[in-house]
C-alpha cells in the first residue's frame, strides 16, 4: 500500500476515536499537509507526508511512515508515524 485517504490513516494512527470524527477534523480545515490545508477527508496520504492537526487546545505534528489495513492497539498505531514535535533540528 503506497497511499491511503486521510481520515482512514488518522484513524488507524488513532488520533481520533471515530472515523466520522477524522473526516469532520479535516473538514473543518483543522489538518495541514506538508504545510498545506486539506478540506477533504478522501485525500491520500504517501509515507513522508508531514500532518500538522490542530487537536483541541493542542497541535500534533506527525510525518506518516506506514500505513495499516485494520485499526490496531496503541503500540501499532504509534509504528504508523514519526512524531516531529519536540524534535530539533
Amino acid at each position: 500500500m503506497e497511499r491511503q485517504r486521510l481520515d482512514k490513516w488518522l484513524w488507524h494512527a488513532r488520533v481520533v476515536k471515530a472515523r466520522s470524527s477524522a473526516a469532520a477534523l479535516v473538514e473543518a480545515g483543522h489538518v495541514r499537509i506538508n504545510g498545506s490545508r486539506e478540506k477533504a477527508p478522501g485525500h491520500a496520504v504517501k509515507a513522508g507526508d508531514v500532518l500538522t492537526i490542530g487537536l483541541d487546545n493542542s497541535v500534533r505534528i506527525l510525518k506518516v511512515v506506514a500505513f495499516a489495513e485494520r485499526r490496531g492497539d496503541a503500540t501499532a498505531a504509534r509504528l504508523l508515524y514519526e512524531d516531529l514535535q519536540g524534535r530539533r533540528e
